[in-house]
């Protein structure tokens, strides 16, 4: 290689370690943990939203403080807005000794190993004593069970009287990047997958909510959380209706017609 050739090679390698990368671009704008802080819950929207529903439940009906927030030029652009207030799609939260990270927007799983690297990474500088992913998992089975998975042996005893412990199988998405970061840190880590069906899903969320219950000791009401399921319920039991009676008269309107 020569003088002419490797002038342009540098400025190729100069221009792609200048290039941003997706977790460079990612932005926490958080207080730091209390050193009370031992356990981290995480959710964002998948299957059923079960985890962004049961924790979005949980810092409400439990008045956890907003602490912090999370940005990135990845995410989708957009901002969420409840009662007419903006918030910030990924949010941080800290109570007691429980600090949860809500998501309201899904990761692409282009970056979900910059996001839950980067998530981990400053979470790590808390050294928290366990992490908790929580999502759903599509069976279409009506009995919303919740079926569990952790990083190591210590930690699966801590679920296994009180979750369905998955034999063999992968998680996808940012729950699965989350726990491989646990694991790669060695950071204690479980994941709670309600049963849940392809639409939003309350009642898998409050199974995963009475999970917690126990093993957290939270007393969290879910009857709320379960009449928000009845309302669901009924709202897409009437889509459903007036889907099929759209579809059964343009079947009508398509019959062939003589004379």
């Amino acid at each position: 290689m020569d003088v002419k050739e490797i002038i342009p090679y540098l400025k190729r390698i100069e221009s792609s370690l200048e290039k941003p990368k997706p977790r460079d671009e990612l932005k926490i704008n958080s207080r730091p943990l209390k050193e009370t802080t031992k356990t981290v819950l995480i959710g964002f929207p998948g299957s059923g939203l079960v985890g962004s529903i049961a924790l979005q439940y949980l810092v409400e009906q439990l008045e956890f403080e907003l602490i912090g927030s999370v940005t990135s030029k990845y995410f989708p652009p957009l901002a969420m807005m409840t009662r007419g207030v903006i918030n910030v799609p990924v949010r941080f939260y800290e109570k007691n000794d429980l600090a949860v990270v809500v998501g309201d927007i899904p990761i692409h799983p282009m970056i979900c190993y910059e996001v839950a690297s980067a998530l981990m990474e400053w979470f790590a500088q808390f050294e928290p004593k366990e992490v908790v992913t929580i999502a759903g998992i599509v069976t279409n089975e009506p009995e919303k069970r919740v079926f569990g998975v952790a990083t190591n042996e210590e930690a699966l005893q801590r679920i296994q009287d009180i979750a369905i412990i998955l034999p063999i199988g992968s998680i996808s998405g940012i729950a699965g990047s989350l726990l491989t970061e646990c694991k790669v840190r060695g950071i204690p880590g479980l994941g709670l997958l309600g049963e849940t069906v392809p639409t939003p899903d309350p009642r898998a969320s409050a199974a995963t909510i009475e999970l917690l219950n126990k093993l957290y000791g939270l007393n969290l009401d879910v009857k709320p959380l379960m009449e928000q399921a009845e309302e669901i319920e009924a709202a897409m039991h009437k889509i459903a209706e007036e889907v099929q009676t759209t579809e059964a008269g343009q079947k009508k309107e398509q019959l062939p017609m003589y004379g």
